[in-house]
């Protein structure tokens, strides 16, 4: 009976391979047999992953490419298709926030850097965007392939501080649901979009926000905590599992989702 779970030799491009989540997911997909082209900005950082991995998956490479700059992802992926022939996943992982973006406790909304919130917006929306413009038009020749885009729980409902992270989020919940319903109608039920949409845990751009100097919650990591169900951050591995099932054939008739990895954050009034 054929494994519709097994993955072993997919070629998965993640773009910003190298941070918290997408770094965690691209140990577990070497470890599961998958050829990774890891795609980030930061050259030593991608060469030390690759290290990590290459036991695993010694065909994985790393391209350095900037997922707002449209010839610098047309480039990776002529190098990608050159070296692995196809494309069988892309998993849209780059992202990141700005302080000019963000409504600090002691700001107003009118104190809002708007070059810096387009930045955000630019590097979150428009980098899965572009990253799909490149990466995916394979997939019109080829009329199958899986998308994963990374949404979050600042989409899913008004978080206070972080304004221009939430407004791009929110948008790749509408794109998710606009490019399954455009590649289904267009290429056909092989090409699958979907997303999955972390809860809160502990990077180098949240940490000082979530926890102490001593590792305790502060303040406002104490708010989520007490949000969330399971009564903690969640674990980097823990997102593996649901982009396992995303790229793999046990999602065949799985489109235009977008899957919340939160420990019940958004399940939770807080009452």
């Amino acid at each position: 009976m054929e494994d519709l779970f097994d993955i072993k030799g997919k070629v998965v491009v993640v773009t910003g391979a190298a941070g918290a989540l997408t770094g965690a997911l691209s140990k577990y997909l070497a470890a599961q047999g998958v050829r990774l082209a890891l795609l980030g900005r930061t050259e030593g950082r991608l060469k030390a992953l690759l290290a990590e991995i290459s036991s695993d998956s010694p065909d994985s490479a790393y391209f350095t490419g900037d997922v707002t700059d449209k010839d610098s992802l047309e480039g990776a992926n002529e190098k990608i298709l050159s070296k692995f022939g196809r494309i069988d996943a892309l998993i849209n992982g780059a992202g990141g926030n700005m302080p000019g973006a963000v409504i600090g406790p002691s700001q107003s909304f009118f104190d809002l850097d708007f070059d810096q919130w387009r930045s955000v917006m630019d590097l979150n929306l428009g980098g899965v965007l572009l990253s799909t413009l490149a990466f995916a038009k394979v997939f019109e020749k080829q009329k199958r392939g899986a998308i994963v885009n990374f949404s979050s729980m600042a989409a899913q409902s008004a978080l206070t501080r972080v304004l221009g992270y939430s407004n791009a989020k929110a948008g790749i919940d509408n794109l998710t649901k606009w490019l399954a319903v455009e590649f289904a109608k267009k290429i056909g039920e092989g090409v699958r979009v979907n997303a999955i949409a972390p809860g809160f845990f502990i990077g180098e751009q949240n940490r000082r926000l979530l926890l102490n100097g001593d590792g305790t919650p502060t303040e406002r990591g104490s708010q989520v905590i007490a949000k969330t169900p399971f009564g903690r951050f969640g674990q980097a591995d823990e997102i593996c599992g649901a982009v396992h099932f995303l790229i793999s054939g046990a999602s065949k008739f799985v489109t235009g989702t977008v899957i919340p990895i939160d420990g019940g954050f958004s399940a939770y009034t807080g009452v």
